[in-house]
């Protein structure tokens, strides 16, 4: 370890030790009795789009498990990440705090088989005749990514780290995608026990397949085909602390008995547990017996996505079920979101009545499917329908588990408790969102899209349009002169640069446009 990591390592301990402390030097209590203090597990799915919960209005589906933390907790309609794209929004969500804050706007360098990047960059041209996706990926194939650490700001807070500091056991058991530079493991970001691979996608399902057991369903006018299929190795090897190991399952149930492993061996002491699947985020693979569940569904693509998000369902359910078996449910905080909105350039989910999907910033890219069930603070069943954010959860657990907020750096997101407890109020006023050329803000009910690089400014009004249909732009100047006015506010006075370059720009369909996006 370097110097200046090192340095930084000294830092942040410093921070998280001292925040904790009164003026007059005495430790802050957490609770009278530690043992009563909640557990909380924080559940991400991958690319799960705003319809793709039956909960959510798709008959198509059969998800029982995932939606009874609604019917046994609060359900969100109008819930929004920091980033429509993968490990941005994730950076948000741990933190509490805008990516933009921190340089963390576009995904990380993941690294990739040595043999398939050559192959990649060799044959780049001739093999967007093969595989039409890529005709939608334009990779910045002069930058050189060994300039640039592109993990999470090692000065940056997790949430593990930030519960650690309280006593709590903490897992990771997932896709990670903060980075894995030196001091950005997750083992070296506060979690005690991690079962993971570091970058943005794997596969379900080792070498060899076995075809008899499982359906794989190539895409290959999806951008992210070949590197969805590559063999595990170096960012999508699945790892357990620091030992690279063959996992043999199915990654969703993998996942899900790592996890319990996890509940059983932390039962008798508060826990954080972070469950992040890569479900339902290609490569599409998934069991036949789940193929097969699917009925009255033609098309085979939604199918097979279909039957990952009923595995993912299910793997969800014997979490729920392991917690009633040790009576851990009352006392448990549940949290469960996707961390973008539905991959619609996979051509399985449209995240209807919403406009675009992932990779864009229209609602489709950012609105997700949000729940919180936690039955000894929240009783009964609530839709919660006013605007809420994925920062929000950072605060929303330390409120929970009675821990104070680090003084020393602006939290974006706000403690919903009380909200919820009520059932109404905002949360916020405001949103923002910028990944470089591509940005967005929501004030209220209005909505400004700007898209530097197609030459497009969209004012909607979310109110009477939540499809985003009607550009109220040319009628409306005002309006647009005030929130270009807010954007750049916060662009100036509450981001920095961007700390290292987006590695490609996307082409993504919508309504039969492309706009480009940076990631």
């Amino acid at each position: 370890m370097n110097l200046a990591v090192l340095r930084t390592h000294w830092m942040t301990g410093f921070v998280l030790a001292a925040m904790f402390i009164h003026s007059d030097g005495v430790l802050k209590s957490i609770n009278e009795n530690q043992d009563q203090r909640p557990n909380i597990i924080l559940i991400v799915a991958d690319d799960l789009g705003y319809s793709d919960l039956q909960s959510y209005g798709n008959a198509a589906i059969h998800t029982p498990n995932i939606d009874s933390l609604g019917s046994g907790g609060i359900r969100f309609t109008q819930a929004y990440v920091t980033s429509p794209i993968c490990s941005p929004s994730r950076m948000g969500l741990m933190t509490g705090r805008y990516q933009n804050r921190f340089g963390s706007e576009y995904m990380p360098y993941d690294k990739f088989d040595p043999a398939f990047l050559k192959n990649l960059r060799k044959h780049y041209f001739s093999l967007r005749k093969e595989f039409p996706g890529l005709k939608s990926l334009k990779p910045h194939l002069g930058l050189n990514r060994s300039k640039y650490s592109t993990g999470l700001d090692l000065c940056e807070i997790t949430l593990s780290q930030f519960l650690k500091t309280q006593n709590y056991a903490t897992g990771l058991v997932g896709k990670w995608n903060l980075g894995d530079d030196s001091g950005n493991h997750p083992y070296e970001r506060g979690y005690d026990y991690c079962y993971y691979f570091d970058g943005a996608l794997t596969r379900y399902v080792d070498d060899p397949v076995d075809t008899s057991r499982f359906i794989n369903k190539h895409l290959p006018w999806a951008f992210s085909e070949l590197a969805a299929w590559t063999p595990r190795a170096a960012s999508t090897a699945i790892r357990e602390g620091r030992n690279e190991i063959r996992d043999t399952g199915y990654l969703t149930f993998s996942i899900a008995r790592k996890g319990i492993q996890f509940i059983e061996e932390n039962k008798d002491h508060p826990f954080f547990l972070t469950l992040t699947f890569n479900a339902p985020h290609d490569p599409f693979q998934v069991p036949k017996s789940y193929f097969d569940r699917i009925k009255n569904v033609n098309d085979s693509v939604k199918q097979v996505y279909y039957g990952m998000i009923e595995a993912l369902d299910d793997a969800v359910g014997n979490i729920i079920e392991k917690l009633k078996q040790l009576h851990l449910d009352d006392n448990t905080m549940i949290v469960f979101l996707s961390d973008n909105g539905g991959a619609t350039y996979t051509r399985a989910t449209d995240n209807a009545p919403l406009r675009g999907g992932k990779c864009t910033h229209f609602e489709g890219g950012l609105m997700v499917p949000f729940f919180i069930k936690y039955p000894s603070a929240l009783s009964g069943s609530k839709v919660f329908k006013n605007p809420v954010s994925s920062l929000d959860i950072f605060a929303t657990v330390a409120a929970v588990t009675n821990t104070a907020l680090p003084s020393d750096r602006v939290y974006d997101g706000v403690n919903l408790l009380p909200f919820l407890t009520n059932g109404q109020g905002f949360p916020h006023h405001l949103f923002y969102w910028r990944s470089g050329y591509s940005k967005a803000i929501c004030k209220e009910n209005w909505k400004l899209y700007i898209n530097e690089k197609n030459k497009k400014k969209f004012l909607f009004n979310l109110e009477t349009d939540i499809e985003e249909k009607n550009d109220l732009s040319s009628l409306m100047p005002q309006k647009v002169g005030e929130l270009m006015h807010d954007l750049d506010v916060w662009e100036q006075t509450q981001t920095i640069k961007p700390s290292w370059p987006s590695a490609a720009d996307v082409l993504i369909e919508i309504d039969g446009e492309e706009y480009y996006f940076p990631s």
